[in-house]
């Protein structure tokens, strides 16, 4: 896997950023910033894609790292989600009906 990511480095450049700008946005931002600041967090965050591109091609592994933080992310947002939907079915579980009335 590391050749082919080494053959093809625009396309495990792109990897790269995509899963960076991913968990910046659901790890490290708190509230929507002004477009400008916005502009030099992913212009900075390529910059740092394109360092982590050449530990990719340099036989670290990099993307298969990020790919691991990503799938845990995901896990944990699953987890949370049927979390609130076990609570949403017990608060509606514990209200007494309208026709029981």
């Amino acid at each position: 896997m590391h050749d082919w990511f080494a053959a093809h480095p625009i396309i495990a450049y792109l990897i790269i950023y995509v899963f960076l700008v991913y968990i910046f946005n659901k790890v490290f931002r708190v509230r929507k910033l002004p477009i400008l600041k916005d502009m030099i967090i992913y212009v900075l965050i390529g910059i740092c894609a394109f360092v982590l591109l050449v530990f990719q091609i340099d036989k670290l592994p990099i993307i298969p790292c990020l790919a691991v933080a990503v799938a845990l992310m995901l896990m944990v947002r699953i987890r949370y989600f049927v979390e609130a939907r076990q609570k949403r079915k017990e608060a509606a579980a514990g209200q007494p009906s309208a026709e029981g009335k």
